[in-house]
């Protein structure tokens, strides 16, 4: 999360660079971390999965704390939710929500940008959220989705997807992994896509507080069950920042 997904939170939320220059893109990407506070205790849900009686391998059944060289009253986090705020004109107000965690229900990295609902809904509030989607991996897509009458004589509104894959679109191409692309750029000299000094020592600064606390023993992991989308707690922390959660809608590859 500190690594990763923060970087992603900057490409996300920063200005429009002077040029494509890796150093214009770098300076975006800190200024937006000069922005947010370091994260409390208050501001993350914390998970550590525990085994599925029901799973549908022996793995699944086992829980964190189940392996042999885990200690039996380990609270190593295997799951983090966490809501930052970006203290500038553009996204005063607008939480980022970060996720990640192990053996969950889904293995993808993506940005999911959800739009508010519209102040008045003719079709008497059974419109689900319009969402902008950038799905990272697997199977790299950009995705709009949105709510559609239904075909035919009904004047029901449904869920569907403005919809570009890039393995659809683009057919035949082959597209690099993320450390295939990182090699190249590093013997090409091409520095975009890899931290600064200064980035680094920003995004410790956010989480350093949070990671003392934790090791003091002041905030505990919530249990969640192997193969679930996380702890329920994070889906009620999440939905305190205004976020909704439709399980009415599934992405479908073509």
């Amino acid at each position: 999360m500190q690594n990763h997904l923060l970087q992603i939170l900057c490409l996300v939320a920063m200005e429009r660079p002077v040029s494509v220059d890796a150093s214009d893109i770098r300076d975006e990407k800190v200024k937006v971390l000069k922005f947010i506070k370091p994260l409390d205790l208050d501001d993350v849900v914390l998970g550590q999965y525990i085994g599925n009686p029901e799973g549908p391998t022996d793995d699944s059944k086992l829980g964190y704390r189940d392996d042999p060289g885990v200690p039996d009253d380990s609270k190593t986090p295997t799951y983090a939710c966490a809501a930052i705020n970006i203290d500038n004109d553009r996204w005063a107000g607008v939480p980022f929500i970060m996720k990640c965690g192990k053996a969950t229900n889904e293995r993808k990295a993506e940005i999911r940008v959800q739009f508010k609902d519209t102040p008045s809904d003719i079709f008497g509030s059974k419109c689900q959220r319009n969402e902008l989607v950038i799905r990272v991996q697997p199977d790299e897509a950009v995705y709009c989705k949105m709510n559609v009458k239904s075909p035919g004589m009904s004047f029901q509104a449904e869920e569907s997807e403005l919809n570009l894959s890039y393995h659809d679109r683009f057919e035949g191409i082959d597209l690099p992994d993320a450390y295939e692309r990182l090699i190249l750029d590093f013997i090409l000299g091409t520095q975009t896509n890899f931290v600064r000094t200064d980035e680094l020592g920003e995004a410790w600064r956010i989480f350093t507080p949070l990671l003392h606390k934790l090791d003091a023993g002041e905030k505990s992991p919530v249990e969640y069950t192997y193969g679930s989308r996380g702890p329920a707690e994070a889906d009620e922390f999440i939905k305190q920042m205004g976020f909704k959660y439709s399980s009415t809608y599934t992405w479908k590859k073509k």
